[in-house]
């Protein structure tokens, strides 16, 4: 017997012998987040909410969603891992001839997204971005591991290429080339600092009447704190 084929409304028709993707929800239960216990720095709060993950075993907890976008607004997101948070903003490091990193070039604003589902928690971040200096980027580069390094160093990111085989017979090349010398940090390679104008935390709770506080920072850098619609 053929599968019949079922359509929810909004949605792609899909055979009955699936599950219908309008049926997958679960209910959001495990903390709330209001304006008396939100710390009035997002920093700090964001620092909160990364202990917690931390505490709660989260996996890749410093794993992040970057939105980045053409001059003419065309958007283009990724994964990529925090590797610094302070009141200046967040730290990513990236090969500067990358994809995001020419989007980035030309139009030098982002978006982060952070989700944490085992605590049922989201943390978005807007602003704008600049590369950070070459002596915080040379320090970062030297602390990986050396082979971490050769491969930033073997692969043009973002860019063609012909085969795996190419890029491990580059890596293997720079492997023999830095035998007994350690490898100086290219001059494409270096860290991007997102300079929060706004972040915004989510906290899921029971019926979608879910929280939400957005900071926004005013010209004088201080925080308003806003409660937004679920």
């Amino acid at each position: 017997m053929r599968p019949t084929c079922t359509r929810a409304r909004g949605f792609p028709c899909l055979r009955s012998d699936h599950v219908s993707l309008a049926d997958i929800r679960r209910e959001y239960a495990h903390a709330s987040l209001s304006e008396r216990d939100a710390d009035p720095d997002p920093i700090r709060q964001f620092e909160r909410w990364f202990e917690d993950a931390r505490a709660a075993g989260v996996p890749e907890l410093n794993a992040m969603t970057l939105a980045t976008a053409t001059a003419d607004g065309v958007p283009s997101a990724r994964i990529v891992l925090l590797k610094g948070a302070d009141a200046r903003g967040f730290v990513f490091f990236t090969d500067y001839r990358s994809r995001k990193g020419a989007e980035l070039d030309a139009n030098p604003q982002a978006a982060l997204v952070f989700y944490w589902g085992a605590l049922e928690r989201q943390v978005r971040v807007t602003g704008p971005t600049a590369r950070i200096g070459r002596d915080e980027s040379a320090a970062y580069f030297n602390s990986r591991p050396l082979g971490s390094r050769l491969s930033a160093m073997a692969s043009h990111q973002s860019s063609v290429v012909a085969s795996r085989a190419v890029l491990e017979a580059r890596s293997a090349e720079l492997g023999r080339e830095y035998a007994d010398r350690a490898p100086e940090t290219p001059a494409y390679w270096g860290g991007t600092r997102v300079s929060p104008e706004t972040v915004e935390f989510w906290q899921g709770r029971p019926n979608r009447l879910h929280d939400r506080l957005r900071y926004t920072r005013d010209r004088g850098g201080l925080w308003r704190v806003d409660r937004l619609s679920p």
